[in-house]
């Protein structure tokens, strides 16, 4: 095949792509032609390094190797099998040329990225702010900024048949669980699906079929959380494209935990730990309560307060059941519509919706004020635990209903057969509820109350791991 006739065939395949651009030029004496995708290579340094210096050479031996070395740019010179195989370099971003009856590629990639920031949802008042961002190479910088040694591993997989994704797998070899890297890979391996946009279609793919309501696997948007995580035995994916990195396994307890918890003092992280125990708790169980017992159980409360309750949900013309669910529905519409609508309309919106609309209605009759004040104390209480607030919201719904129904007793009973739904959770290794169920005394440590970081000599026996001492303490 001569030049003109590839430069045909190549305008024929990506007659309908405007930005498929074709260089004809010479590599010493003889006729070359390149071609690549325009808005993804270097343009500058494919016309100077490469280009220009090709012109000049005086070799005879068309190899990638002395190819490479004839360009005054560092980027890798492969030779591809046949006109398919290139092709495909070239939508990769890769710059591809034909020279007697050969086909290259040379890396010449130069995407449009988005700068290291702070993360929009992720800010805080101590520690790193730096940020992942989209781009597969800047992560994974970010990563080997953090974890200067041999043993931290990436290995990169390609996924989706036409979107090409790329999909690393990191993990320090001499912490995390050789079996739990095995099965990571290999349920990536596995995937055959048309496009990956986002690391979530990763975690979905990855998790069990039949998953539970709580996700097996974690996401994070700081390189420090990652790390910090590596360093206790688990493995990072990082997806192309995506800002957020994902860790396996995940536990319940890391829902309840921040990032800040380790580097402020132990006390004042107990305090708060339990604080946020306390508004889940409030969050999960306190619609169903309260329901249950302005329905069946008023004999529950204290005089004076069941006085207070009937004085204001007197006139009210919904029952209990149907006043805490339309509320909560209010709720949830409100949220969703803060969240997509602009960010300063969306504050706006969250102070009629929250201030205005729930004083009118309950100035009009139609709501009673314990019943606002009940749901805004558990919408509140849902964001200690901002990762799993799907599943708990769902959870709240149901003990909710069980309780309109059966009371009180209701409610114990929904509890209960909730927590034992919780300890049977199992994936990549680790216990989803532990170290509480399986109690693990040694990773009590680092749970409610959290201790000083010299009394974490081990790493937790909650996730897979081995060289299980972190710390020499001199003894």
């Amino acid at each position: 095949m001569d030049i003109k006739e590839l430069s045909e065939k190549l305008t024929k395949d990506f007659a309908y792509s405007y930005d498929f651009i074709t260089v004809e030029g010479k590599i010493g004496e003889k006729d070359a032609l390149y071609f690549y995708l325009d808005g993804m290579i270097d343009k500058q340094l494919l016309e100077y390094s490469v280009i220009r210096a090709l012109k000049e050479w005086k070799g005879d031996s068309f190899t990638a190797e002395e190819i490479g070395k004839a360009t005054f740019s560092s980027a890798t010179v492969s030779e591809v099998e046949d006109y398919d195989k290139c092709k495909a370099q070239a939508v990769l971003g890769f710059v591809c040329f034909y020279l007697e009856e050969k086909y290259f590629s040379i890396a010449l990639q130069s995407f449009q990225k988005r700068t290291i920031a702070e993360p929009p949802t992720s800010s805080v008042l101590k520690g790193p702010r730096e940020g992942f961002t989209e781009d597969l190479v800047t992560n994974t910088a970010l990563l080997r900024k953090r974890l200067k040694t041999p043993d931290l591993v990436i290995t990169k997989k390609v996924v989706g048949r036409y979107t090409q994704t790329g999909v690393c797998i990191c993990y320090i070899s001499s912490v995390a669980d050789k079996k739990v890297v095995d099965q990571i890979t290999e349920r990536i391996d596995k995937i055959d699906i048309d496009g990956i946009i986002d690391s979530s279609y990763i975690a979905q793919l990855i998790e069990d079929k039949g998953s539970p309501l709580f996700s097996r696997v974690s996401s994070q948007e700081k390189p420090d959380i990652v790390v910090a995580k590596m360093l206790e035995g688990r493995v990072a994916i990082v997806v192309e494209g995506s800002p957020m990195v994902l860790t396996v396994p995940y536990i319940l307890w890391e829902s309840l935990q921040d990032s800040q918890d380790y580097y402020k003092h132990s006390i004042r992280v107990t305090v708060t730990r339990v604080l946020r125990i306390f508004g889940l708790t409030l969050a999960v169980i306190l619609p169903a309560f309260f329901v249950a017992v302005q329905e069946h159980q008023y004999q529950m409360l204290p005089l004076k307060f069941t006085i207070t309750i009937i004085n204001a949900t007197t006139g009210t013309p919904l029952t209990p059941t149907l006043e805490m669910l339309f509320v909560l529905l209010i709720f949830d519409m409100l949220n969703e519509a803060s969240v997509r609508m602009p960010k300063y309309v969306g504050m706006a919106l969250s102070i009629v919706g929250a201030i205005v609309l729930g004083e009118t209605a309950v100035n009009a009759g139609l709501l009673s004020s314990p019943a606002v004040l009940v749901t805004a104390m558990s919408a509140i209480g849902l964001y200690t635990a901002p990762d799993s607030m799907g599943p708990f919201g769902i959870i709240r719904l149901a003990l909710l209903g069980i309780s309109a129904i059966f009371g009180v007793y209701g409610l114990i009973l929904g509890i209960v057969v909730f927590l034992g739904y919780l300890v049977s959770i199992k994936g990549f290794g680790a216990d989803f509820t532990a170290p509480f169920s399986p109690l693990i005394f040694a990773d009590l440590k680092d749970g409610f109350v959290k201790r000083g970081i010299r009394k974490q000599v081990e790493r937790p026996y909650s996730i897979p791991n081995k060289n299980r001492k972190r710390i020499d303490d001199g003894e």
